[in-house]
Formats: structure tokens, C-alpha cells, sequence
């Protein structure tokens, strides 16, 4: 398969769901996601979506995203006993970056990687923190 630059709803569509079938049949991290998403299709959506927002910031778009998903991925730790670790976040990270380089190249493709990075560790470092506050 030929590689090709990031443009556009449908190529965002495309990486969000052959990554989350991989997502889904990770030993790791399947479960975690498996248990907590009852609506995969809903859930292709609003991450095809939240990735279009994210990578195509300047560019006048039907759907934006507006949601929390740092409030969402404590909530889901918490759910889990406060077991998320980094090693699940480096896994996460992997499949990302798997797909990414299995479709798609180029700068945006690029700032994917960048942005997947960056939300990854603000996601794992604010979970921590909320630890920290629980009673």
C-alpha cells in the first residue's frame, strides 16, 4: 500500500480505525477499552473527530471537537483501580505510531506522532496528579 499525506476527514477516519482494531485486540490494552466503550462506532466518531480538530487546527471544519478527555481518561483510571501505568500509555504510543507509518506520511502525519506524544504524557502526568487528590 502506497503511503500519502494526511488531508482530509476520511484519512483521519481511516488511522483512527485501524488503530483501534488494534487497540481492541491488544492483550494489554484491549481490556481496558473493551470494558469501558459500549459504542465503538460512537467512539470511531468522536476520536476521528477529536484528531480532525487536532490536526487540522486552522482549517474550517463541519465537526469540531469540544469535550474533556483528560476529565474522561482519570475517570476511566479511577474506574480501574488506579491502574493505568506508563507502561500503557508507551503501548498505547506504539500502536499509534504503528499505524501511522503503516498508511500515512508526511508533515501532518508527523504531527500526529508529535501531538500523540505531548497529549500522552499531559494525560499520564495529570492522572498521577489526581491520584494524589482522592480521598
Amino acid at each position: 500500500m502506497e503511503k500519502k499525506e494526511i488531508e482530509n476527514r476520511e484519512d483521519v477516519f481511516l488511522l483512527v480505525s485501524e488503530f483501534y482494531k488494534k487497540i481492541r485486540k491488544d492483550p494489554e490494552l484491549g481490556p481496558f477499552f473493551n470494558r469501558v466503550i459500549k459504542d465503538w462506532d460512537a467512539h470511531i466518531e468522536r476520536l476521528t473527530t477529536f484528531w480532525e480538530s487536532s490536526l487540522f487546527i486552522t482549517k474550517k471544519l463541519e465537526n469540531r471537537y469540544y469535550g474533556n478527555p483528560l476529565q474522561v481518561h482519570i475517570q476511566v483510571d479511577q474506574e480501574n483501580h488506579n491502574s493505568i501505568t506508563q507502561v500503557h500509555f508507551g503501548l498505547w504510543m506504539n500502536l499509534w505510531f504503528q499505524t501511522l507509518d503503516e498508511y500515512f506520511e508526511g508533515e501532518i502525519a508527523q504531527n500526529a506522532k508529535n501531538r500523540a506524544r505531548k497529549m500522552g504524557s499531559f494525560m499520564y502526568l495529570n492522572i498521577f496528579e489526581a491520584r494524589q487528590h482522592q480521598i
